[in-house]
Formats: C-alpha cells, structure tokens, sequence
C-alpha cells in the first residue's frame, strides 16, 4: 500500500466511536510493564522446572531475540505495505501501519495497544508452543524482548539524533522508508534483513533532506 501525504499535526482517526478509539492509543512504558514480567519470568520458570542449562536459555532466548527481527522485516514489507483490493482490506492496512505513515509525529501508535498486542501475542505464543513445546518458554521471551527493542528503536528514530554514529544508517533508513521510497527499508530495529534481500537504502550516495526528516520528528 502506498502512502502519500504526510502530516505534522494531530492523528489520525480510526474509529468514530471515541471509547474504541482510545484503545487504539499507548505509551511505551505500558507495553513494557506488561511484557517485562513475562521475559524475565518465563526463563527462570523453565530453567527451574524443566532442567534447561544456562547455555540452553541463553542461545534460544537469543535465537527468538534474531527471529522477531525476521518477523518484523516480513510483516511490514509483506503485510504492512500489502496492495488491498478491497475497502475493508485498505482500512485494516491502514489501522495497522498507514496512519503511522501520514501522522509519523504520532508517538502514541507507535506500540501496538494492549488488548490486540495481548491477543496477538497469546496466539503467536501457542503457535509457537505447538512447534517447539517447552522450548516457547525461552524463546518466547526473546522474541517479545525483540519486540519491545523495535518498538523503543522506532520512538527513538522520531524522537532524537542517534546516540552514537555507527546507529546513522538504522536511522537514515528508515527516514528515507518514509519520504523517499516505502519500497525499501523495511527494518527498524535492525537493517540485516534489508541487506540480505537487497532492500537497503544505498546510504552512501542517498542524501538527507533535512526538512522531510524534520517532518518525521516528534515535536520537542
């Protein structure tokens, strides 16, 4: 799906009913305080029941950690920016991620909201379970600690400078995924996936528009 315009004011509307509508809304921290608990317990819960060594904890929670980098690169080219045919196929697009594309300075729709986020994750959860059985309780949490990453790196994309020049390319790919080309540049917390499939920016040679980045930052 294309998206053209951008806005430097307001948010979009999703939703007519105003109660429905809040629900579409989130501070960072709230997705934190619900996914913390579960990405440090789990894995103590399955070391001490389920006789897992230190090794195998740490390497399946990294490897689920690496997986949601993939998952993230796959959904936002292939599901976030899918070409609906139908009404009802653009306006759930456009829920998903279109509106985070015409309102960039929208920092509350930047996680998804609880109640889908609970929802979502629970059936990515079992799916999981049904693959790996015990394994889920440590690559689970990895996997929702990738998320969290994400969805801090996108905030700290619209909210700052990078911290640190070797985190330019991660910034400058996803500024120019949003006024330059939405084709490419699909990662977020990550640009590994965009350089395996060929979907990076060409950073060297692609300059900056400083206006359109500033239309992409949050106000101060």
């Amino acid at each position: 799906m294309h998206f053209e315009k951008i806005h430097n004011k307001g948010q979009a509307q999703l939703f007519r009913n105003r109660y429905v509508e809040m629900l579409t809304k989130t501070h960072p921290l709230v997705i934190w305080g619900m996914y913390l608990p579960l990405i440090v317990g789990f894995p103590i819960y399955a070391a001490r029941h389920f006789s897992f060594s230190n090794l195998q904890v740490g390497l399946v929670f990294f490897a689920g950690v690496l997986f949601w980098t993939f998952f993230e690169y796959i959904m936002h080219r292939f599901v976030f920016h899918l070409i609906a045919e139908t009404e009802t196929g653009r306006k759930i697009i456009y829920i998903m991620h279109g509106n985070h594309h015409h309102y960039p300075r929208d920092r509350q729709r930047l996680f998804m909201p609880p109640l889908p986020s609970i929802l979502i994750s629970s059936i990515l959860f079992f799916a999981m379970y049904a693959v790996m059985q015990l394994y889920v309780f440590l690559f689970f949490p990895g996997f929702m600690l990738g998320y969290l990453i994400y969805g801090s790196m996108h905030y700290a994309i619209h909210a700052w400078n990078p911290p640190f020049k070797w985190m330019k390319s991660l910034w400058r790919n996803h500024h120019l995924h949003h006024y330059k080309d939405e084709n490419k540049g699909f990662g977020v917390s990550t640009t590994l996936w965009d350089r395996v499939f060929g979907t990076l920016f060409d950073l060297k040679h692609e300059k900056e528009d400083k206006d359109k980045v500033s239309e992409l930052m949050f106000r101060k």
